[in-house]
């Protein structure tokens, strides 16, 4: 079981940010990725059908073998994962939005969050807002359209420029020194962010802690891969093989379609 791969499943293209923090800091480990961008964005739906495809995605991965299960989605995370563990008998590991470093961070007691309207509308989300931020000033932001901009392979253009310039507005006026993107497709708007906001505003993802922990669930039972075959990444999406490529550098014929 410890040579079988660490599976990964998003709503798109936007958990290849969390692919890359896994495979850097495990570069003995395979990976299975499954973009089910037909099915995106999963902020904008409801529980049940987050649900829905979290357990479609799950069940796929654990036909491809996965030992383990990283849920690359804030919003499936945060509506799904605990449904998820109850069911199958692999682990997960989840994604959910910085808050806490973000809190701990700040110095204007200002902080933003850009994520899907799924994310901050979820019950988990709420609760660790509220452990860490009651004394805060806290400027949460939907991030309309970004999902479907990044996955219609729009990143840089100014449709995208413009989306961020009005959601970021609120967040400059309330003096924030730190940005937490709460959603995996968000990795891909760093340099534009940047481009974008003044000097002194830290944005923070969830990359890294992911990896991580994805380590310590590894480790903890057992599966780090201790044997010497070869590494295999394999990639499958429901959507384009182009935009997942593009993102992330990856050869397109390496993709493979999902029907």
């Amino acid at each position: 079981m410890s040579s079988n791969p660490i599976g990964i499943f998003d709503s798109g293209a936007g958990g290849l940010s969390i692919w890359k923090e896994i495979t850097t800091l495990l570069p003995d480990e395979s990976t299975v990725y499954i973009s089910d961008a037909k099915y995106a964005p999963y902020g904008t739906k409801g529980e049940g059908a987050i649900l829905n495809r979290s357990k479609i995605n799950t069940e796929l991965l654990l036909k491809k073998g996965a030992k383990a299960i990283v849920v690359a989605c804030n919003t499936a995370t945060t509506n799904a994962i605990s449904h998820l563990r109850a069911q199958y008998k692999v682990p997960f590991i989840g994604i959910e939005p910085a808050i806490k470093p973000a809190a701990f961070k700040t110095k204007t007691n200002a902080i933003g969050i850009l994520a899907t309207k799924g994310t901050l509308s979820s019950t988990l989300f709420h609760e660790t807002s509220k452990r860490y931020t009651s004394n805060l000033n806290v400027v949460e932001q939907e991030g309309n359209g970004i999902v479907e901009l990044i996955e219609a392979g729009a990143l840089f253009s100014e449709e995208m420029e413009q989306l961020l310039k009005a959601c970021l507005r609120p967040m400059l006026e309330a003096k924030i020194d730190n940005l937490v993107l709460g959603c995996t497709h968000y990795h891909f708007l760093i340099p534009v962010l940047k481009k974008l906001l003044p000097e002194g505003i830290t944005i923070i993802e969830s990359g890294p802690a992911v990896a991580k922990q994805t380590k310590a669930i590894l480790e903890k039972y057992n599966l780090l891969n201790s044997s010497q075959q070869s590494v295999n990444y394999s990639f499958f999406t429901n959507g384009s093989t182009g935009v997942m490529a593009n993102l992330m550098n990856l050869e397109k014929r390496t993709i493979k379609k999902l029907d």
